[in-house]
């Protein structure tokens, strides 16, 4: 079956990315040099394979697409310069309420992305190499944009003389400019692209990932976790397994590792935990605590009663949540079997 050019070209919808090569085409050479300087490279690189792929376009098609893009551009500037609640009256007077609530929606969307959201896609480490060296002020402007749990791993490994002061920074900015936030995101954005690695393909996932993911959510999603993946992959649930530390790996650990970690826990949590533990497990804490709490120890748990799976399978992940924190900080080993993780003491 053959296909009409005129009507196909006639009948298709252009895609956002069609729209904007369209608008650099009509725009001319000289205006859409002005208009490159504003973008990334990859942007760059994705705007002119979709010119160059364009082919031909009929005049209502061009017609729609800049009278779209002049809507956008005119309800930027009035949301930037006059808010949402004036945009939306100029515009239903002059659009209609169904056009001015299309593109409000649109450019909310746009105006939504937070600078330096490049960051997020980044490696960590490499990420923390370039702030490393930045000054204070530019540190704190750029972690007021992260998450909260991101801006903690920054904050945490920064140069111990940049910590306060970064800090400070922070605590004490009020207002920037536009202005000068686009010099520094573009200037990052620079610094972070020659640093982070060129290869075509990117690691996404994998066995360590979900290692990683697997340690930090709670116990009772873990369990039905690896409930479900012992039966329907048990060779990939023992591969996730081997790669993170679970309550269970407590069985493994040193002598001196385990006593180092019960020193810190709460003995409620250590009741609580027992409540399901194996003979061999409570063997292991109770071997390894002082005689005088062993003694309390099992004395709670016989007095202990009603307590629900959840609270159980909260208190051992406040025991795993611990042991991690102390292996981090170089106060225990954690061993999970295998001749490599072999202790020499």
């Amino acid at each position: 079956m053959s296909i009409d050019p005129v009507k196909y070209i006639a009948n298709r919808k252009l895609t956002r990315k069609q729209k904007a090569a369209l608008v650099i085409v009509s725009l001319g050479a000289d205006r859409a040099s002005q208009l490159y300087k504003y973008l990334s490279e990859a942007d760059i690189e994705e705007l002119t394979y979709e010119v160059a792929r364009l082919g031909k376009t009929t005049n209502k098609e061009v017609e729609d697409t800049l009278d779209e893009f002049y809507k956008l551009c005119l309800t930027h500037k009035m949301m930037t310069d006059g808010g949402i609640d004036y945009a939306k009256v100029v515009l239903e007077k002059a659009f209609g309420e169904s056009t001015a609530k299309n593109l409000l929606e649109k450019v909310s969307k746009t105006l939504a992305s937070k600078p330096f959201n490049f960051f997020a896609k980044g490696d960590p480490k490499a990420l923390l190499s370039l702030l490393g060296n930045e000054r204070p002020q530019v540190i704190a402007l750029i972690m007021s944009y992260m998450e909260a749990e991101q801006s903690a791993k920054v904050l945490e490994n920064l140069p111990e003389e940049k910590r306060i002061p970064t800090v400070t920074a922070m605590a004490n900015m009020d207002r920037v400019s536009p202005e000068a936030i686009a010099i520094v995101e573009s200037e990052m954005k620079r610094k972070f692209s020659s640093i982070i690695t060129s290869d075509e393909n990117m690691n996404l996932g994998g066995i360590d990932y979900v290692a990683d993911v697997m340690n930090h959510i709670d116990r009772s999603s873990e369990k039905k976790i690896f409930d479900e993946l012992d039966v329907s992959d048990p060779d990939l649930s023992k591969d996730i397994r081997d790669k993170m530390f679970v309550f269970e790996d407590i069985l493994f650990m040193d002598v001196r590792s385990v006593q180092r970690f019960i020193r810190d826990c709460d003995t409620k949590d250590i009741v609580f935990a027992m409540k399901t533990a194996s003979e061999d497990m409570k063997t292991i804490f109770f071997n390894n605590m002082s005689k005088r709490q062993a003694e309390t120890v099992r004395s709670d748990i016989e007095t202990t009663s009603n307590v629900r799976l959840k609270d159980v399978e909260e208190a051992q992940q406040r025991i795993v949540n611990l042991i991690r924190k102390l292996e981090e900080q170089g106060e225990l080993v954690i061993n999970k079997g295998g001749g490599d993780d072999e202790i020499i003491v």
